[in-house]
């Protein structure tokens, strides 16, 4: 059966992400778009930090970087820091870019432990561009100074996200994407195929569809309620199932930093993502070691400021549908699943799943091949971004809490167990299925919480002349440059992109 008609079910980030991107195809054929939403119905709106992949979604719907970081209240981001994982007192900066660059087929870290064990002192943060500048507050962009012999700046936005979905609102509906205002009353299934037919509104209309996208949210109401898909519960390995979020001016009158924060508490921990104007602040915790007062408490009493809104509390279970492509419905967003903002990598998961989808979609029809392939794709996604935010709750040697008592016990997938083994004998590190996270993230991770490299490549041992000490010291020297060079951060975003009031 053709595909003439997309049902969008939910507004809000991944549902203006998928009308903008689907967009597209009306250039190409006459193909009807509608998202329903409704204003009664509030978006979560705590996904606010995004990581790098998101820089290229934004150039694909070729948008303007200056004007949607204006329209959004949108800041730079190079890293996220850490504080207070590993031990109380620690931080580090898990940063976008990489530690040096490969030499030889060996990857930075070995080179700088073979040095390390030489009696070197430098620590590895100051081969790593984006660390160094988030920790002197500073920022530019790669093409504000072409230069061959200047590491390349990796970069991702914080941004307001429901100011970024009206902004893809506009961009959407200017190109036939229809808005339809209310609420989903029921849905009906085809009794033959049991495919998703058609949506009863609460005013009674009837709109039908070939394909529905849902991005309704944790309620998931197209894929669960109505498929009854199921689910698969991680809450073993992502114990915490609550947060409140609550957004604040900046009152200690600091710029704001270009990294988003996440410091550790006693069940869990708290973010900080600072806009141009105001932070976006949240503490994701667990319910089994801390009651909703007390987390509200921790929030409040860590922000730079005075609230500017009421908290928001919110309750999620950890984990992924069996299915997200289930029939004629694809899900996107926490209707797929949810693994905390730990890593900014609610939006990405958005992104890849549009990704996946458009270069799966034919016009013509549904076939399980489509399915099948969506299916395998975002499930190993999916596992492996899980096993990287596990891994932080894990390395830890935490024992002020019971909380963290039960994360550095706890049992961990095969798959991240031997990450961290193969880690800690010689700091090899395998990227395996086109994994999101590179050889620095998770480097950055263990050695930022205590997991450290037992030995090396053996490979590093035979470069042992003086020009590769030459070359490392010159990553070093051209890093230093470049970040006294570079403006604040604050001022660059004064000059390139300041907020519209």
């Amino acid at each position: 059966m053709a595909i003439e008609r997309i049902i969008i079910v939910g507004g809000g980030t991944a549902g203006w992400m998928a009308a903008a991107t689907l967009s597209r195809l009306k250039t190409g054929r006459d193909v009807e778009i509608i998202l329903v939403e409704s204003e009664q119905i509030g978006t979560v709106g705590v996904g606010e930090a995004t990581i790098p992949p998101f820089v290229d979604f934004n150039r694909l719907l070729e948008l303007g970087e200056a004007e949607m970081l204006s329209a959004v209240q949108g800041t730079f981001k190079l890293g996220i820091q850490f504080i207070n994982w590993g031990k109380l007192g620690d931080s580090y900066i898990h940063p976008f870019g990489n530690y040096g660059y490969e030499i030889e087929g060996v990857s930075f870290h070995h080179v700088w432990h073979k040095y390390r064990q030489a009696g070197d002192k430098r620590p590895i943060q100051v081969f790593n561009v984006e660390t160094m500048a988030a920790h002197f507050g500073k920022f530019a962009r790669t093409e504000d100074y072409q230069r061959d012999d200047l590491p390349p700046v990796n970069y991702a936005y914080h941004i307001d996200a429901t100011a970024y979905a009206q902004f893809l609102r506009k961009y959407a509906e200017k190109r036939g994407v229809v808005r339809r205002e209310g609420r989903v009353a029921d849905v009906t299934l085809d009794s033959e195929s049991g495919y998703v037919a058609s949506l009863t509104m609460d005013d009674d209309a009837v709109i039908e569809g070939d394909l529905f996208i849902d991005c309704s949210g944790f309620r998931g109401l197209l894929i669960e309620q109505a498929l009854e898909t199921g689910y698969d519960d991680w809450s073993h390995y992502l114990p915490c199932n609550r947060a409140v979020a609550l957004p604040c001016n900046r009152d200690d009158g600091g710029p704001p930093p270009p990294y988003t924060r996440a410091m550790a508490h006693s069940a869990g921990w708290q973010w900080q993502v600072p806009l141009q104007t105001r932070n976006g602040n949240g503490h994701v915790y667990c319910s089994e070691y801390m009651e909703a007062d007390e987390a509200h408490d921790i929030l409040v009493k860590h922000m730079a400021g005075k609230p500017t809104a009421e908290p928001n509390f919110l309750r999620f279970v950890t984990g992924r549908r069996k299915k997200f492509w289930n029939k004629n419905v694809i899900a996107l967003g926490l209707s797929a699943g949810f693994m905390e903002p730990l890593e900014s990598t609610s939006i990405h998961l958005v992104n890849t799943g549009i990704n996946k989808l458009v270069a799966l979609l034919s016009l013509d029809g549904i076939t399980q091949a489509q399915e099948d392939a969506f299916n395998r794709l975002t499930g190993k996604e999916y596992d492996k971004i899980r096993d990287f935010l596990i891994l932080h709750y894990k390395a830890t040697a935490r024992d002020d809490s019971e909380f963290w008592n039960y994360c550095r016990t706890m049992d961990v997938p095969d798959s991240l167990t031997e990450k961290m083994d193969l880690f800690r004998s010689n700091g090899q590190i395998f990227r395996e299925d086109d994994e999101l996270f590179t050889e620095t993230s998770w480097a950055a991770v263990m050695m930022g919480q205590g997991v450290q490299m037992g030995g090396h490549n053996a490979m590093a041992d035979t470069l042992g002349s003086m020009e590769l000490k030459k070359e490392v010291d010159e990553i070093e020297r051209s890093i230093r440059f470049l970040v006294q060079h570079m403006p604040n951060h604050a001022d660059y975003l004064a000059k390139y992109c300041p907020a519209s009031m």
